[in-house]
């Protein structure tokens, strides 16, 4: 298994929904991971006439088992000075390509968008959130409500990375001396806790002047913990020392488990860490789950076998079904070449069963480059470079089954490996879903790459969606923030 580090782009595109600064002057920020200096972030607001463009960029550099991936992403928001919407812009560089999204905020609440760099052109409407405010709607805001300690107040935050809304609670703490890289400054505690519907929480603190700039927040992500420091601009730009985050990806097992894929049904006891007490985890077809009152979750996973027909395209009157089988940013199931791919793997299978198992076996070949160097790609870029890991292969896999009419969904969670790289345990992991029947089936592509075997009771799910940014949400929220406490194995009969 090439485990993934699919939460690198939310700890950048995290910083959509904090509280930057309020000059109209260039601000500078150094990124630290675990207290390694991985990056830095620029900040600028600019007023021309009767509209304010607010622009983010981060710049990041992290290991992957010794193979450097470097991130970049910008985000614009335009918006009256009321703080209105207009549009927005987001550009994410994730390995390969730039992907650049844009959005025309509607006076009706429609969203055009158009999203380039990814093949084909996409374009596409979206609803704008009811109630939801970008950058200057926040700051102004952040200034009617003022730094007094007590305050709370709720706001829904929409990030152009994310293409979505955050809903964001504000606490006003008490002033304290913060170290600013040797400077010391009283400024002001404020909490800010993330969350979005069926996902857990995250949690930044942030250190505010009185201007209302952010000067330092930390924030707790995927068990990493994600620092940002105000500094010159000499200091922001000065070189990285890339953080090394495989290990912090790897849960441990309580005790060795042997021939995880011939196992009937693992069950699992997931213990929170002193960083949460709520644990989400998601049940679904492949894993049933169980919250006992000291917080503990037990996650049943029992892996559905795959039926031996099914009809395919997919003609059913579920919505969300039906969902599952249109184009999206990262899943261009209408591009030539990724239809071109899914009709030479399939042939002329009849049953969508078969079909499955065939995009299965064929991405797990066509995929010859397996490199960590890449830090997030869509569908049509791993269909045209033939390179990635776990979750390149989960996209191109997903993309080829809605093509040939099969609902799929991208995977992500994490999945036991007797020995990779010298590491035995659960590892960072994506793999597909795909509807058959009446069931969301797994296909795992990277572990037959990787002679590792197929989708098994040893994957536990923390999240399905379209591949968006916004899916991961919850693997951020809750990786890093439990441990294995015991697993129960249940092997065939």
């Amino acid at each position: 298994m090439k485990a993934k580090i699919f939460v690198i782009g939310l700890i950048v595109l995290q910083f959509a929904v904090l509280a930057f600064g309020q000059t109209d002057d260039v601000e500078y920020y150094a990124v630290f991971v675990d207290g390694t200096k991985v990056g830095h972030a620029t900040h600028s607001r600019v007023v021309a006439g009767a509209q304010v463009t607010t622009t983010d960029t981060a710049n990041m550099t992290l290991n992957r088992m010794g193979k450097t991936v470097l991130m970049k992403t910008k985000e614009i928001c335009v918006e009256t000075v009321k703080g209105e919407p207009i549009s927005f812009a987001a550009e994410q560089d994730m390995g390969m390509v730039t992907m650049k999204t844009e959005g025309t905020i509607g006076k009706d609440g429609t969203v055009r968008t158009r999203t380039t760099g990814i093949g084909a052109v996409q374009e596409g409407t979206i609803v704008w959130p009811k109630g939801a405010v970008m950058a200057e709607g926040l700051r102004l805001i952040e200034l009617e409500k003022k730094l007094k300690e007590g305050t709370t107040y709720d706001v829904s935050v929409f990030s152009p990375s994310m293409m979505a809304a955050v809903n964001t609670r504000v606490k006003v703490g008490a002033k304290q001396d913060v170290d600013l890289l040797g400077r010391i400054l009283k400024l002001t505690k404020v909490e800010t806790i993330m969350s979005m519907p069926g996902t857990g929480e995250i949690v930044s603190t942030g250190y505010v002047d009185e201007q209302l700039r952010v000067l330092k927040s930390i924030m707790l992500m995927a068990g990493m913990n994600v620092e940002m420091l105000a500094c010159t601009k000499e200091f922001a730009m000065s070189n990285n020392q890339p953080a090394e985050i495989v290990d912090k990806m790897f849960l441990a097992s309580p005790e060795p488990l042997e021939n995880v894929g011939m196992a009937k049904s693992i069950t699992y006891y997931l213990k929170p860490t002193a960083q949460t007490t709520n644990l989400t985890i998601p049940s679904s077809d492949n894993q049933r789950v169980q919250k006992l009152e000291d917080g503990t979750v037990i996650v049943k996973v029992e892996p559905v076998s795959m039926p031996t027909g099914g009809t395919f395209p997919y003609k059913g009157t579920d919505a969300n079904i039906a969902e599952a089988i249109k184009p999206s940013r990262f899943l261009q199931s209408d591009d030539a070449n990724i239809i071109a791919l899914a009709k030479k793997a399939v042939g002329d299978v009849k049953n969508s069963a078969e079909a499955a198992k065939r995009i299965e076996e064929f991405v797990a070949k066509y995929v010859k480059n397996i490199s960590l160097s890449v830090g997030y790609a869509s569908a049509t870029e791993v269909a045209a470079s033939r390179r990635g890991d776990c979750t390149e292969f989960a996209v191109l896999c997903a993309a080829m089954c809605r093509a040939a009419g099969i609902p799929a969904r991208v995977t992500v969670g994490v999945a036991y490996v007797n020995d990779y790289e010298g590491r035995t345990g659960f590892g960072g992991h994506a793999w597909t879903e795909a509807y058959i029947g009446d069931k969301w089936v797994g296909l795992d592509s990277a572990f037959k790459a990787g002679a590792l075997g197929k989708f098994d009771a040893g994957h536990i799910a923390l999240a399905s969606g379209n591949g968006e940014p916004v899916n991961f949400f919850n693997v951020a929220t809750t990786l890093g923030n439990f441990r294995i406490e015991k697993v129960t194995v249940e092997q065939r009969k």
